[in-house]
């Protein structure tokens, strides 16, 4: 297959929720569908319960809730789709933002019960910001929730998004009786627990008007559906393409993952509208996905993706060129030369060595400690890819050795656990002691836990009187030194090595801003990066 042919293949794109939304059932669909799994990891019984297929971390599957990005390539209807589900806690949603910059467009799940929540709010502008394509799911219509209009009106005017509608519902809870595919003219009747490759419920109908819609919807629901449809094709007419692509326009759907309905629908869909990998911005130039030259940037790196081999994987998107396995390439900040002899796809958990990879590929880099976020491969040229974000921590707690005697541990496992991203380490200036900054108290719980059962590291947090951290330049060294010395509780590096104020207070912060005009503070470590 010729590379031109190669890169028209390829979608990528992120799932985003509040948790508890349905997302990571959804996931599991979509794999259903492409073959890449054969049942449903989601099962729930008195005698067993299998974690979901993209929740590969212990405590994960303890929580039930997704902590960590999850990749996962799958074919469908000779479609290359790289698909990142992603977290919906809050306090890992600094993962999430990341992750948005690897994709090219965005499935948002909304609880059809709770409609928009917090952080479908803070997801989609994040969408926003970047002209993200985005398709919204309406979730759990087999269960009792708001009005199907109402639901509309609430999701375009809390998230300002324009809605357009590509199938709608025949009621909902316990009266839900399917949906009407607006755009390929069928109707879809719904059956709890549908089987991926079920086509028996649908049912061709060119005409409303058909006998066939009483026959199966009965006189009401029948009357209901072809007003509604009267309705929104008189208000949205046809879907403009374009309009989705640019990120104004979200096509929607409706349906309920967990019995596998109104999943194909929307599926199908993507492929034929989701754009294929798309021009990225670098400090030096935008780069063209169909360009010759190999380039990429590291967006999550995950230690311990296999407990039983104390392996750290590093995340790749692809973004032009052809990656090959066991060529060498150029890391831009490090300025030297690096080969990978085993880079690999993912399956959630599974991962297989691949030879190469194309333009929208997400590719697991093997990592000795010579990545952190936001580094860039290319074959040969200086530049970063840039609107990687990074935000100051929260909240800061010292980490406190509970066992000495695997101090060594506890150092090797903060270090490694850090370096994903989800929390930054500071040591105070001129002592010992640990910080860990994170933006939830999750984050908190995760680290301790990982650290125990990955490390063998017991250690509890005690917490600090901190409320922002603050990156510190000066083009006057001995200015920042004494500032440093004097308020030595306050200051730290981070790991590497750059001076931190750590503020216990709005007001604190702008006093020392205010009396320290030769200093500046920087609410983000990127001023540090090399540039070009």
């Amino acid at each position: 297959m010729s590379y031109e042919n190669e890169i028209k293949r390829r979608k990528s794109f992120a799932i985003i929720s509040h948790p508890d939304a349905g997302k990571t059932t959804l996931t599991e669909k979509f794999l259903l569908f492409g073959g890449a799994i054969q049942t449903a990891g989601a099962v729930k019984s008195n005698k067993i319960k299998k974690g979901a297929t993209s929740d590969f971390m212990e405590i994960e599957r303890q929580r039930g809730i997704s902590v960590a990005t999850s990749v996962m390539t799958f074919e469908y209807k000779d479609y290359l789709i790289n698909l990142l589900d992603t977290p919906g806690h809050k306090d890992f949603a600094e993962d999430t933002y990341r992750t948005l910059t690897a994709v090219d467009s965005v499935v948002l799940v909304v609880d059809s019960v709770n409609g928009v929540e917090e952080q479908t709010r803070r997801l989609t502008e994040v969408c926003r910001m970047r002209d993200t394509p985005v398709i919204v799911f309406i979730n759990k219509l087999d269960r009792d929730g708001k009005n199907r209009f109402d639901l509309m009106e609430e999701i375009e005017k809390e998230l300002n998004i324009t809605l357009h509608p590509m199938t709608i519902p025949i009621n909902s809870g316990k009266d839900f009786k399917g949906v009407y595919n607006l755009d390929k003219k069928n109707l879809v009747l719904f059956t709890p627990n549908t089987k991926a490759d079920d086509e028996s419920s649908r049912i061709e109908i060119t005409d409303l008007s058909d006998p066939v819609v009483n026959a199966k919807l009965g006189d009401k629901d029948a009357e209901i559906l072809r007003e509604d449809v009267e309705l929104i094709g008189g208000v949205y007419g046809d879907l403009d393409v374009d309009d989705y692509l640019k990120g104004k326009v979200a096509p929607l759907f409706f349906g309920s993952a967990v019995n596998n309905f109104g999943v194909k629908e929307m599926l199908d869909s993507f492929i034929a509208i989701a754009p294929t990998p798309l021009p990225r911005e670098t400090t030096a130039r935008v780069i063209e996905p169909n360009a010759a030259k190999f380039s990429g940037f590291i967006f999550k790196i995950h230690a311990n993706l296999d407990p039983k081999h104390r392996d750290r994987i590093a995340f790749l998107r692809v973004c032009s060129g052809k990656f090959e396995r066991n060529k060498y390439y150029h890391h831009v900040r490090l300025n030297k030369d690096v080969r990978f002899s085993n880079p690999y796809s993912f399956m959630a958990r599974s991962k297989d060595v691949i030879e190469d990879a194309y333009s929208g590929d997400v590719v697991g880099l093997f990592d000795t400690g010579n990545f952190k976020i936001g580094d860039t491969l290319t074959e040969g040229e200086d530049f970063y890819f840039t609107g990687i974000p990074s935000f100051s921590p929260e909240i800061f707690k010292e980490i406190v050795n509970k066992d000495p005697m695997k101090t060594k541990q506890m150092d090797k496992g903060i270090s490694q656990l850090t370096d994903e991203g989800v929390a930054q380490l500071f040591t105070q200036y001129g002592g010992t002691k640990k910080i860990i900054g994170c933006v939830g108290e999750l984050q908190f719980e995760v680290i301790q836990y990982r650290l125990l059962q990955e490390y063998g590291a017991s250690v509890e947090f005690r917490a600090l009187p901190f409320y922002k951290a603050c990156w510190l330049t000066s083009k006057d060294n001995k200015k920042l030194e004494d500032f440093l010395r004097f308020k030595q509780q306050n200051s730290a590096e981070d790991k590497d090595g750059n001076p931190v104020y750590l503020a216990q207070s709005e007001w604190f912060l702008n006093t020392e801003i205010t009396n320290n005009p030769e200093i500046e503070f920087h609410f983000t470590s990127e001023i540090h990066k090399a540039g070009f």
